[in-house]
């Protein structure tokens, strides 16, 4: 990597982490206040948002457009704004909605950077945990400032492994996965935000992730996280109105990386 191309990651790397932090901080305000927030519904009755994800998001917005105006950005509210700088930053302002307006922890705010279609920078913070997880290509993975390195022997036999599932998957799909899953000797958690789960991949909390349609603003910074922790993810497309589209999303440690993906049919 040239040298212009460092200073220009390490920068949009470090406010990546800030306005992760901002935002969580402001969420975590609205959490602490939720039985006042004005609750919508998007695709069904599961799918639900609220003010707190739209003005963080907007937020988030502000402050990436006023250093780098350029870079486009898409965020899960507001949609694409294209940019013409070769980086598009990809936002989920609180993942875990569901769970965070039914008071449970399990949320976190979403930062990735694209260059070219390849995550580059991927930061997942988790207020209530107090927990910042950091990445960027070709400079490793952190949380809270302490090195993360997947465990290779580490297996979905001797782990656990995360899975995620939406009205987008039919119910008899979801039974598939799962049975196959456990008839490999494997078990599994779910928490409800898929974004944070890829982030526990990347620290071995769990040995994978596998989600059979997720949108990139919930996986792109944990792709990145897992990569730089030695791990190993599936591919999203991200070309043109594809990134606007929801994929298979697998993140994996190499000790369940067959198992996982044979599961997953990929």
């Amino acid at each position: 990597m040239s040298d212009t191309k460092l200073h220009a990651l390490k920068a949009r790397l470090h406010l990546a982490e800030k306005v992760a932090r901002a935002g969580g901080a402001k969420a975590l305000e609205y959490f602490h206040q939720r039985d006042a927030l004005v609750v919508e519904t998007k695709y069904d009755l599961q799918d639900v948002v609220s003010h707190a994800d739209r003005d963080v998001e907007q937020m988030i917005d502000k402050q990436i457009r006023e250093q780098f105006p350029e870079d486009g950005f898409l965020g899960e509210e507001y949609g694409l704004q294209e940019g013409n700088s070769g980086y598009t930053w990809v936002v989920d302002p609180i993942d875990g909605t569901s769970p965070f307006l039914n008071g449970m922890p399990n949320w976190c705010v979403s930062i990735a950077v694209l260059h070219e279609g390849i995550p580059v920078i991927g930061v997942i913070y988790a207020p209530y945990y107090e927990e910042c997880y950091v990445a960027a290509l070709g400079q490793g993975a952190t949380l809270n400032g302490c090195r993360l390195q997947v465990d290779p022997s580490r297996t979905l036999q001797n782990h656990v492994t995360g899975f995620g599932a939406n009205s987008h998957v039919s119910p008899t799909e979801v039974g598939n996965i799962l049975a196959a899953l456990l008839e490999a000797g494997g078990n599994f958690i779910r928490i409800g935000s898929g974004a944070l789960m890829l982030a526990w991949v990347a620290a071995g909390r769990v040995v994978g992730y596998y989600e059979p349609y997720m949108h990139a603003w919930d996986c792109l910074a944990g792709y990145c996280l897992v990569k730089e922790a030695g791990g190993w993810y599936h591919p999203f497309n991200t070309e043109g109105d594809r990134l606007l589209k929801g994929a298979q999303v697998l993140a994996v440690a190499p000790g369940a990386q067959t198992d996982l993906k044979r599961i997953a049919g990929i």
